[in-house]
């Protein structure tokens, strides 16, 4: 089995390059690495200090590079897509490769997250290296359950189903593209099944630099999922509570925000979105217009 390991990239050189460092212990080594940027100044001098790594350059939004990813991985069976802040533990593409051998209906790969600073103020190289140096998964390298969606901070997706339904990233959701991976990966898992691997584990350092501004996230945080649902690759009783949720969430933390979150400003785009699904004008790519 051939692995392709896709890191789509935008203005953090520095977090990259520990993140490419940290790969060099996999267990299972990738048998090819594939970053995509946007701009020289998103890689600075990385190129030159990692030969083994292929440089790729696409216009800005993280589905326009996964998809030049994509394209740069057709003589690979499997493709996994780690965010440019992930850490995975050494035996990360081990168990990927150990689920996809034994599990031949597995279209989506996801591993476990042990820690998401995406979900907080964000994690530190040396918070995330910690989290997993006292990691004791003591399970199967195989052990999968079934997953609703693979989560895109790490996701494996097999080809040979993507290339045979034509299925791509989602082009129309721009930038950081807020449900992408919801989208590419439950449309993949119509022919085939979505599995969480216990044994693929990771840290999601979210790391700040290069976030969605506020306004834009809050925007997409509606519009995304409405436009997902009328696709048909998520499922409405899903969308509108996720809408509804982050609405609602915005709203109650503005009053006492997160030094980290820009929740008014959240707030100001789910009412913007709002407002253009009632009149009509609502797109995700009307974030790029704000």
């Amino acid at each position: 089995m051939r692995i392709a390991l896709g890191i789509a990239t935008r203005g953090r050189p520095g977090i990259l390059a520990e993140v490419l460092a940290e790969l060099a212990q996999q267990t299972r080594p990738p048998d090819r690495i594939l970053v995509c940027h946007v701009g020289p100044e998103d890689v600075a001098d990385l190129p030159a200090r990692h030969p083994e790594v292929l440089f790729l350059t696409a216009p800005a939004g993280l589905p326009r590079q996964r998809n030049a990813i994509l394209d740069a991985a057709e003589d690979c069976d499997l493709v996994l897509f780690l965010d440019d802040d992930f850490l995975a533990a050494p035996a990360f593409l081990a168990a990927v490769e150990a689920v996809a051998l034994a599990r031949p209906d597995a279209v989506v790969l996801t591993g476990t997250v042990l820690a998401d600073g995406a979900k907080g103020p964000g994690l530190s190289l040396a918070e995330g290296r910690a989290i997993l140096a006292a990691d004791s998964y003591d399970g199967g390298i195989a052990d999968a359950v079934p997953h609703f969606n693979g989560y895109g901070c790490n996701m494996a997706f097999r080809m040979a189903p993507m290339r045979a339904h034509g299925i791509r990233v989602d082009e129309a959701l721009p930038a950081y593209a807020w449900y992408e991976d919801i989208d590419v990966s439950r449309r993949l898992g119509a022919h085939g099944a979505i599995l969480r691997l216990a044994g693929a584990r990771g840290v999601h350092l979210g790391v700040k630099i290069g976030r969605t501004p506020g306004l834009k996230l809050g925007y997409s945080q509606v519009v995304n999922p409405v436009y997902l649902a009328r696709k048909g690759s998520f499922p409405w009783s899903h969308a509108l509570p996720s809408a509804g949720r982050h609405c609602l969430i915005n709203l109650l933390r503005s009053a006492r925000p997160e030094a980290h979150v820009d929740r008014w400003g959240r707030f100001r785009g789910n009412m913007l979105g709002v407002w253009e699904l009632v009149t009509g004008r609502a797109s995700p790519g009307r974030i790029l217009e704000l």
